[in-house]
């Protein structure tokens, strides 16, 4: 009995330690790195690569170029004597000038994918074009040595079934492994500054380097030709949460080096810029974080309107959209925000943060992420004080100050307007109260605003001070009472949308 019981220990501590060293292998093969797969994929189940059969299996993308200077003819006659007649595409956003010359029987295509009323469709649709399983995107003036190439391209992309595509280095270039994030609720994209050592996934290769996947991959992008490619590519990527790998071991030929002089280097600068641009307006950024920390943004400014229309119902388009204020709007009310507070300020007028934008100084020191004006109670006699708020009160027309920002009388009742620019209506609300028997009021209300109600005159006396848009503004004494009072209990800890709906 006392051997049955030493044997079932036993044999219980080798099941466990036999789990342990499953899991432990298990776990090694899951982390290994893709650094040779042709080593460990028998050359045996691939299927062999010649000129061929080489174009039903792969096509060809050439996407990232200029039309001043360019090497698309050498590329091109360098591919199909490595790979035969594969398929190859060239692809431009507009009617290429100076043309390339292209030999009509090279089955090399030149794809225009600007709008053409004289064509149809299809015809600019290259995705439709594609017959083979694989598409290999490469720089211009990119060579290959032999077809073997592909075949070791494909067995590295096919060694983890989570990868979705293969970046592959050109000779003598170095990639580097970085890491971004792109947060489309709030409109921006930041990229990390540190490089990623020995990364399982590459979110973002920096290098010249060519790019293999599935066609259906590619398909499956919103926008899969746009440039600056393969920024483009990997933004989109990491949006839909797929896998990238850097393949170490196989390279891309050089032809010749291209952007050589100032001058080409400068235009191919500008070029880059603006396809960015063009593309951050596309898929809706406004913002984008350098390593740097520093900023840049791609929506409105004092001179272009606001990226949003007329509000319906206190609710902006951009929330039917899942998305919250774009951060160059909110930049723009913030600027038109201070300048406010430093004029009442300089005038002696008595003021105090109103609304949702004493909710947001409460709750995060800043507007609400998702709202488009600001709020400021004043009291009406003080208006006589101040020669922004006398002009704005009583002149027909609207008063520009000497920083450019509009004072007006709001069109919609009795209260104040100053607007970002004449052109960008970006603002700031001035309600005047007035004290009654104690109580503050106005002569206009807001029927939908729930909100937008008389209170005591001791919730401003006195005024305290609140940190909102990085200074210090007045507000009500005793603010999270204030605020319920005119909100709702709970008001501060449960944040909602204008339709009362929870954020997402």
């Amino acid at each position: 009995m006392a051997f049955s019981r030493k044997l079932c220990r036993r044999k219980g501590i080798c099941s466990i330690l036999l789990t342990m060293l499953i899991m432990f292998f298990f776990y090694l093969f899951k982390t290994l790195p893709d650094e040779n797969p042709s080593d460990v994929i028998h050359q045996s189940n691939i299927k062999a690569f010649n000129k061929e059969n080489m174009p039903e299996t792969i096509s060809i993308i050439l996407l990232d170029f200029e039309d001043f200077d360019n090497a698309l003819v050498k590329t091109t006659d360098a591919l199909h004597s490595v790979l035969g007649r594969v398929p190859i595409f060239i692809v431009s956003n507009h009617l290429m000038y100076p043309p390339v010359e292209i030999d009509p029987d090279s089955n090399v295509r030149i794809i225009n994918l600007e709008a053409d009323l004289t064509s149809n469709y299809s015809s600019g649709d290259v995705s439709h074009l594609i017959r083979t399983e694989f598409v290999l995107i490469l720089p211009d003036a990119s060579s290959l040595e032999s077809a073997n190439q592909i075949k070791s391209f494909i067995a590295f992309l096919n060694f983890k079934k989570a990868t979705k595509a293969v970046a592959i280095p050109q000779v003598d270039e170095s990639l580097y492994c970085t890491n971004f994030s792109v947060d489309l609720k709030r409109w921006s994209i930041t990229y990390g500054k540190d490089y990623l050592r020995n990364p399982v996934n590459c979110p973002l290769v920096k290098g010249t380097h060519g790019l293999l996947m599935r066609t259906q991959t590619l398909q499956s992008l919103p926008l899969p030709f746009m440039r600056p490619f393969p920024l483009t590519f990997y933004v989109q990527a990491k949006v839909k949460g797929w896998k990238i790998r850097v393949m170490k071991s196989g390279r891309i030929g050089v032809i010749s080096k291209l952007y050589t002089d100032p001058h080409s280097k400068w235009k191919r600068k500008t070029s880059e810029a603006d396809h960015l641009k063009t593309f951050y307006k596309s898929v809706g950024i406004r913002q984008e974080t350098l390593p740097s920390g520093i900023s840049q943004y791609y929506g409105c400014d004092r001179h272009t309107p606001r990226c949003f229309g007329t509000v319906v119902k206190d609710m902006p388009e951009y929330l039917y959209r899942g998305r919250w204020t774009p951060p160059c709007c909110l930049k723009g009310l913030r600027e038109t925000a201070v300048h406010v507070f430093s004029v009442l300020e300089k005038c002696d007028v008595r003021y105090w943060l109103e609304g949702g934008s004493l909710l947001g100084a409460v709750r995060l020191g800043d507007i609400i992420p998702w709202d488009y004006d600001v709020d400021i109670g004043i009291y009406k006699e003080d208006i006589v004080k101040c020669r922004h708020l006398r002009h704005a009160s009583e002149g027909s027309e609207p008063f520009v100050d000497d920083q450019d920002f509009l004072w007006e009388r709001a069109s919609e009742g009795d209260f104040l307007r100053v607007q970002y620019s004449e052109i960008n209506h970006l603002h700031v609300d001035i309600f005047p109260f007035y004290s009654k028997n104690g109580v503050m009021t106005k002569d206009s209300w807001f029927a939908t605003h729930r909100q937008d109600v008389e209170f005591s005159e001791k919730f401003l006396k006195p005024l305290t001070k609140i940190n909102f848009t990085g200074t210090l503004v007045s507000a009500p004494n005793n603010v999270k009472k204030f605020l319920e009072y005119k909100f709702g209990e709970g008001v501060v800890e449960n944040p909602r949308y204008p339709n009362l709906k929870r954020p997402v």
